[in-house]
């Protein structure tokens, strides 16, 4: 075994790549060592293969949008925030734009054109590439991390071992258990790992019916076990399974710990309007259509493809005039626009997982270095580490800044 870099970074993706330019530009001698056949497979699908890279937020909004650690990443934003992270973008030659929600996407819309400016850069700081190779375990002796062994026995020593393995999200990308199977070898506790951005699967068989329905300006409301836990505002998506959309995988983020609960979803199709409005607005209707059945008379205020679930969910007679209706049905109608009940039976799986939830406990990292805390000369980057955020390009920046502090430090 001999000394072949002052830095292995074990994982080709956002951190690594970041980690082992930034090390390369500290005057390391780097070398990244990358299990598939080419680099950043998962950054190549991120934003729908255009890689909406970080947001342009000011930074205190950076941490509001990280669900678990925010605090671990102080240090981390603060030394490579995400203007900084543009301004390092813009210097390697990726021209960039800023859209809706201060999402950052290269001007070409290309998630290639991110990969490749990070690998032209990496060879211009002479960071030596492996592709398909794969590390088995780390080199640890009296504390200390001094290398790797790979797959085929042969083992490469190091000053710094960075682990940037990501998570288990996105399977076909290559994605592993690998990082934690190294941080359980090195003495860490990893925290219990899930899928999350992710879709929600519904117990109603009424979502094959609004299957590619798509819902904008409305409120949804989670219950677990009749206890509100979540409520949010947007857009959402039916799909065969339930439903998905960007209000709903934001929400999948905060209800794994009531995954054993009797979890229920209420869609506000009116929010805009109070109870007494949406009567109000009702009595309207029923004027105009008032010979017609209540299944006829509800197109002005919902999709034609809603009005029989609506009708359903409020156990109403559909073939019943409207100008037949009672004062209580019509109650009971205006309150299943506003509270459209669902149960939720779960989550969808690591295939369809944006990130992943859980991962190296970061109590047992130094938060200003990336380094372990227990075993000197290790260091963990990116979605490794219990770090998740909502999209929008937070994840990406959690990447970027800490694979820059491993990279630094290493």
């Amino acid at each position: 075994m001999s000394m072949v870099s002052d830095v292995i970074v074990v994982g080709g993706g956002a951190a690594g790549m970041m980690a082992a330019i930034f090390a390369a530009r500290n005057g390391k001698k780097v070398t990244l060592i990358e299990q598939n056949e080419k680099l950043g497979k998962k950054l190549f699908i991120t934003g729908k293969g255009r890689c909406n890279f970080t947001n342009a937020c000011d930074i205190e909004d950076l941490f509001q949008n990280v669900v678990t650690n925010p605090k671990f990443l102080y240090s981390a934003f603060y030394t490579f925030s995400n203007q900084m992270v543009m301004d390092f973008f813009e210097e390697i030659g990726l021209p960039y734009k800023i859209e809706r929600g201060n999402r950052v996407f290269p001007v070409s819309d290309h998630s290639s054109d991110v990969i490749k400016v990070l690998e032209k850069e990496m060879k211009k700081e002479n960071v030596k590439i492996l592709l398909n190779t794969k590390v088995k375990s780390l080199i640890i002796e009296d504390g200390i991390c001094k290398g790797v062994v790979l797959k085929d026995k042969r083992q490469m020593c190091a000053g710094s071992v960075i682990v940037a393995t990501g998570g288990v999200s996105y399977p076909r990308t290559g994605a592993c258990k690998d990082g934690y199977v190294f941080a359980k070898e090195a003495g860490h506790c990893i925290v219990d790992v899930q899928p999350s951005l992710v879709p929600f699967e519904l117990a109603d068989t009424c979502c094959k019916d609004l299957m590619g329905i798509s819902l904008k300006n409305v409120s949804v409301t989670i219950y677990a076990d009749q206890k509100k836990v979540y409520s949010d505002f947007g857009e959402m998506l039916f799909t065969h399974f339930g439903v998905s959309g960007p209000i709903i995988i934001k929400a999948s983020t905060y209800i794994h710990k009531y995954l054993d609960k009797d979890l229920r979803l209420t869609i506000d199709l009116k929010p805009a309007l109070d109870e007494k409005q949406l009567d109000e607005r009702i009595l309207k209707d029923f004027q105009i259509f008032q010979n017609k059945q209540l299944k006829n008379s509800l197109d002005k205020l919902m999709l034609r493809a809603l009005v029989p679930v609506v009708i359903e969910k409020g156990k109403l007679d559909g073939d019943k005039k409207v100008n037949e209706l009672t004062k209580e049905e019509r109650k009971a109608l205006g309150n299943v626009i506003k509270n459209l009940p669902f149960s939720i039976t779960g989550l969808r799986g690591w295939d369809e997982a944006i990130i992943t939830k859980g991962g190296v406990k970061v109590k047992e990292i130094d938060p200003g270095t990336m380094e372990s805390k227990i075993t000197k000369g290790l260091f963990f980057a990116g979605e490794v580490l219990d770090l998740d955020a909502h999209t929008g390009g937070y994840n990406l920046q959690i990447a970027w800044s800490t694979g820059y502090l491993a990279g630094i430090n290493s």
